[in-house]
């Protein structure tokens, strides 16, 4: 959340940097049809009003927060007396942007039930004590992959409204990941499929990304569903005779997962 802060916050400086500088654009503005953007300097400021708004996420602002907002970016842009005292306020945004960002994932997660709870009926879905839903699409007939395996698949992720937010299909290219570097949704998900098969993985926000969420694309608190297809399940690295073993792989006696197996891993480019 502080580097997503830090960046908004410097986004916040430019903003005014540009506004400062380029008054000859602001004043072209003005002369434009409403809505119409005809110069450069225009199309660049409004692209960033748009990295502005995509890092504002965390904070779920109403249309009249942005108008408060607004006055804030004027005022420090144009060198006013500022309505609030800076240095007291500024420290605060922290805990106000978790504080919003809570709020926003609560609301995503309980509009989110109805997506679960509807995955959960369908003919042949099983439901975990996790909250994973599976179906299977098309059975596989080779092996399961574990936790600490490497594996190939195609899939598809989408919002609870249909929207596909990620898919290596489109871009026709398989996915590559070791199962312990993935959300928790496919950690488990995967290792209960068999090469060959294709399902539909359902996960509520608790075992996708929580309460951060992945902005822009995935809202904090949101549910999410996978179509996967594994494709193959990835052989270990040959190693030349009398090779010690991968830089830190565990002792061959020694048994289970390593302790810090369990922790939630950072996501890959996409689950």
């Amino acid at each position: 959340m502080s580097t997503r802060l830090c960046f908004v916050l410097a986004v916040f400086t430019c903003f005014g940097f540009v506004a400062c500088q380029k008054p000859a654009a602001t004043d072209a503005a003005k002369e434009s049809p409403a809505g119409e953007l005809t110069t450069d300097d225009e199309k660049s400021i409004y692209t960033l009003g748009i990295a502005l708004a995509r890092n504002l996420e965390p904070f779920n602002l109403s249309e009249a927060e942005l108008k408060t907002l607004e006055q804030g970016l004027n005022d420090g842009a144009l060198h006013r007396p500022p309505k609030v005292e800076f240095e007291t306020q500024a420290p605060k945004l922290q805990a106000f942007a978790k504080q919003r960002a809570a709020a926003g994932a609560a609301e995503e997660e309980k509009a989110s039930e109805s997506f679960l709870a509807s995955a959960g009926g369908e003919a042949g879905a099983q439901k975990f004590d996790s909250g994973l839903v599976i179906k299977e699409i098309t059975p596989g007939t080779g092996d399961s992959p574990k936790a600490t395996d490497t594996v190939r698949v195609h899939y598809e992720g989408k919002l609870r409204d249909g929207t596909v937010f990620d898919s290596s299909i489109q871009r026709g290219t398989p996915f590559q990941v070791s199962l312990n570097r993935v959300i928790p949704c496919w950690t488990e998900g995967l290792q209960k499929m068999k090469v060959g098969g294709k399902a539909r993985l359902t996960c509520p926000a608790k075992i996708a990304y929580g309460d951060r969420g992945f902005p822009p694309k995935i809202k904090p608190g949101s549910a999410l569903a996978f179509e996967v297809e594994l494709i193959e399940i990835m052989p270990p690295p040959e190693l030349p005779p009398g090779h010690p073993g991968l830089p830190g792989s565990p002792p061959a006696d020694a048994g289970g997962p390593k302790a810090d197996a369990g922790k939630s891993p950072a996501p890959p480019k996409k689950p």
